[in-house]
């Protein structure tokens, strides 16, 4: 357990620039007091003492904002960073090297016993609201942008987006870019790299759709031009410059 903690400790440093003394960390991390008493429910749920495990639990998210099932299992070197509002369930599993943001679920979406909740791979970033729901399996290196909604399993490397959750770019060697990330100090903002476009991927392509049009709209007019520099007087009146220049303002 001491091992953990101090990879726990370790793994703040290099996600959070605001922390500054492993003291500070210790006494001013509710992630880091919850995933601490979670590693001592989990080892009791496991043991047969369920209703202390979950009354522990209970007792840590009244102080620390953050819901963690006892039965749970998590990776060594997590990350829950603000924290409140954090809801893991009873099977959710979550590989090494991950961190979520406040506001993420990892829920279920059935009433049924038996595996529901979702499990994450290693090195997975989970932005701010998100939620991840049912037993579905998130790959390595993902990352899940805030407010997403993912309710399908996303393969390693990708950025999901969007409700429902899309993918909008897979990264085929993501362990490299994302050591060079963490080696650059480059914060992967709430789940979204650096290099993603700032707009909605459907507003990109409407905006694409629209230049397509404008596009055509001006090869239109410099047909018509042409036609009436050759002499062709009598256009039909849907191919008269003016007038689709006057439909494009309308």
């Amino acid at each position: 357990m001491f091992k953990h903690l101090k990879e726990d400790i370790a793994c703040v440093f290099e996600r959070d620039p605001a922390a500054r003394t492993t003291f500070e960390i210790i006494t001013n991390y509710p992630g880091v007091h919850a995933i601490l008493i979670h590693r001592l429910n989990h080892r009791l749920w496991q043991a047969g003492f369920q209703w202390l495990a979950r009354t522990l639990s209970t007792f840590a998210r009244w102080i620390t904002g953050i819901e963690i099932h006892p039965g749970a299992t998590i990776g060594s070197r997590f990350f829950i960073d603000h924290g409140m509002g954090v809801v893991i369930g009873e099977t959710a599993s979550i590989g090494d090297d991950c961190t979520l943001y406040h506001g993420v679920t990892l829920g279920g979406t059935s009433w049924q016993k038996g595996k529901r909740h979702p499990t994450l791979g290693n090195d997975v970033v989970v932005g701010a609201g998100a939620k991840v729901l049912g037993p579905i399996t998130i790959g390595n290196g993902v990352r899940i942008g805030s407010n997403a909604v993912v309710i399908k399993a996303v393969p390693d490397g990708a950025t999901v987006v969007g409700i429902p959750g899309r993918i909008v770019q897979v990264n085929a060697d993501y362990k490299k870019a994302h050591k060079q990330a963490l080696e650059q100090k480059i914060f992967d903002a709430y789940g979204l790299p650096h290099e993603m476009p700032e707009i909605d991927p459907i507003q990109y392509a409407i905006n694409n759709m629209l230049d397509d049009i404008e596009f055509i709209d001006k090869r239109m007019q410099t047909l018509c031009e042409t036609l009436k520099k050759m002499g062709h007087k009598n256009l039909p009146p849907e191919l008269d410059s003016c007038k689709i220049r006057s439909q494009r303002e309308n």
